[in-house]
């Protein structure tokens, strides 16, 4: 088994987690950047085939959103392979440090003012501060993929969620779409330092061209990788999602769903567990042990 570290970077030393995320307000939607059928510029003059088919089809596509949120049929394009890939999060252990936004940031290289995975502070169990870590859910039945006009949006076999960020026509029906609002457009082209980076790591992606709407992809070239060379996800580190193997408190677990031993298999056989929303019908595959009062000894 690899070393649970071996390729994240290390994290600040000493006393309590750095948080080392930009301050830095979002641009504003209508300033510098091309108008859009869900953003604030000015309306164009002309309107190119882009916008046409921005323009033309939001009311479908939303409608279509809605009745895929709702629908508990699977779609025919819904993964069938033999791994099915899962993240369990342990809401007990979770200090809400955001070493995994830190190490997702520098290893798909996003800008600091995009989280794919946003830590909210949710409450308190007793006097232990309760956190949500909320990475795309990779649905089987994913609304996103339902309503992308130009198939953007897609499932692979192993049941990661991707998108084709050069199919993209940037009309956000997808982001509209997410009961789980775990995807972020891009108004501006990332081009400046990554202040993630290298710290935290070091990219493993290009960066994504201005104008589309991003998201968490369970770190895919990781796991690519790491099945080439005959690791195992989950496992070892080289092949395992970068968030779930730089947290300080083992509050993530990855693994295959279809593989009774993995960690994430176990876990769920042995603990209670969650999925948000699940009356929509989307089938997350990030599941959540809920936060419980440590019993005094």
């Amino acid at each position: 088994m690899s070393d649970k570290r071996s390729t994240i970077a290390p994290h600040a030393s000493g006393g309590e987690p750095v948080d080392k995320r930009s301050t830095t307000p979002a641009p504003d939607a209508g300033a510098g950047v091309a108008p859009h059928a869900f953003g604030g510029g000015p309306a164009e003059k002309t309107i190119n085939r882009r916008e046409f088919l921005k323009l033309t089809a939001v009311g479908v596509a939303v409608a279509a959103g809605t009745r895929a949120v709702t629908s508990t049929k699977a779609s025919s394009g819904a993964p069938k392979g033999k791994r099915q890939w899962a993240m369990v999060i342990d809401q007990s252990k979770c200090v809400g440090c955001g070493y995994c936004t830190l190490a997702c940031q520098a290893h798909n290289d996003v800008n600091p003012d995009i989280e794919w995975n946003k830590v909210n502070e949710v409450g308190m169990v007793a006097d232990k501060h309760v956190f949500l870590p909320r990475p795309c859910m990779h649905c089987e039945k994913a609304p996103c993929v339902e309503v992308c006009p130009v198939k953007a949006s897609y499932y692979r076999d192993d049941g990661i969620v991707m998108m084709d960020y050069d199919r993209c026509i940037g009309c956000r029906y997808c982001e509209v779409a997410c009961p789980y609002q775990a995807r972020s457009f891009n108004w501006t082209a990332f081009t400046g330092q990554n202040p993630a980076v290298p710290e935290w790591g070091t990219p493993e992606i290009e960066r994504r061209p201005r104008g589309v709407p991003e998201k968490c992809s369970f770190c895919y070239q990781r796991i690519d990788r790491g099945l080439e060379l005959g690791l195992t996800p989950g496992v070892d580190a080289d092949a395992t999602p970068a968030c779930v193997v730089v947290c300080p408190t083992g509050a993530r677990l990855f693994g295959d769903l279809n593989d009774p031993e993995s960690t994430v298999s176990q876990a769920l056989r042995e603990n209670p567990s969650y999925r948000l929303r699940e009356n929509l019908g989307t089938g997350p595959r990030v599941y959540y042990l809920p936060a419980v009062a440590r019993k005094e000894a």
